[in-house]
């Protein structure tokens, strides 16, 4: 093992200077950046995943918690390494519990609250209970999918996160698509008791879309050990066609659930859904071709097609 060396520490956080932070830290060729942030977070009085490390020419931040620190070229060429208090942080899987949990509850209370948020609520048509049974399923996989698939990189992320993300999913995904498929005065309120055409193509895509989402969702995670930080290049079904197929089947199953709805409000959440994946995979591709040569590049995050350039 080489000798440790010593590398100056400058706090650089948004609101006021880190209390009581070292100025120096020893480092040796096994010091991972986990080792850092527990180091200095102990030194400090401060939960260690309140710290942000980055470099000091760059300032990126170093997000691979189990990176060796002497293997970064700029923290090593300039012997210093820049830390920042990210604020209180929470687990990634709190976060995604909460953000899922809202559109359950919403599309579900409109079960009890109807009569008090219409006139003449009336009964819930067949297209109706679909659609609820549907974007309910949908949001209860996620939440599986949240304790027991994912594998997180990060350990945390701000706690502010909270709040954006789920009024992102509580309000578009919850209220909105709510509101209007529940309506007396919708389509889905006003189409037949029975199972008609659309239903039964926006049931199947929607079950393909799922089933393959979930695919996909396992295949990454086995890209990981668990606790693991480790990058892989994903192969199997749909991953030979575009950068990020879990994202491609996600848009199938709410292609399905907008066949079922008949309601523009399930168009604008999938529209905003798409916007959003799509700057996704633009990184998951940049990421990908910086991780080996031997990787496929794709010319398509989401949609399969020669007309989409990454």
């Amino acid at each position: 093992m080489a000798a440790p060396v010593t590398i100056k520490v400058s706090s650089r956080s948004p609101r006021k200077p880190i209390k009581r932070l070292p100025a120096n830290i020893e480092i040796t060729d096994a010091t991972t950046v986990q080792d850092v942030k527990d180091r200095l977070g102990a030194q400090a009085g401060i939960n260690p995943e309140r710290l942000g490390l980055s470099d000091p020419e760059k300032k990126r931040l170093l997000s691979d918690r189990k990176a060796l620190v002497s293997q970064h070229k700029e923290i090593m060429a300039g012997r210093e390494i820049i830390v920042r208090d990210l604020g209180p942080q929470a687990s990634w899987t709190t976060v995604f519990i909460i953000e899922y949990l809202g559109p359950i509850l919403i599309h579900l209370s409109f079960l009890a609250i109807r009569p008090y948020v219409y006139s003449n609520a009336g009964p819930l048509s067949t297209s109706q209970y679909l659609s609820m049974a549907m974007i309910v399923l949908h949001f209860l996989k996620r939440e599986y999918e949240t304790l027991f698939v994912h594998r997180f990189s990060l350990a945390t992320m701000p706690v502010f996160n909270i709040f954006k993300n789920s009024a992102h999913y509580w309000f578009l995904s919850g209220l909105n698509l709510a509101y209007w498929i529940y309506s007396p005065t919708s389509y889905t309120a006003k189409s037949s008791g029975a199972m008609d055409y659309l239903n039964m193509a926006g049931l199947v895509l929607y079950v393909f879309g799922e089933l393959a989402n979930l695919h996909a969702h396992v295949v990454l995670s086995k890209l990981r050990k668990p606790g693991g930080t480790e990058r892989g290049i994903p192969k199997g079904f749909g991953f030979g066609a575009v950068t990020c197929p879990n994202y491609s089947f996600e848009m199938v199953a709410w292609t399905g659930i907008a066949l079922v709805t008949k309601s523009w409000s399930t168009v604008l959440f999938g529209l905003a859904a798409y916007a959003q994946m799509r700057t996704w995979a633009q990184k998951k591709e940049t990421a990908l071709r910086a991780l080996s040569d031997k990787y496929d590049k794709k010319r398509n995050g989401i949609i399969p097609g020669p007309w989409r350039k990454m």
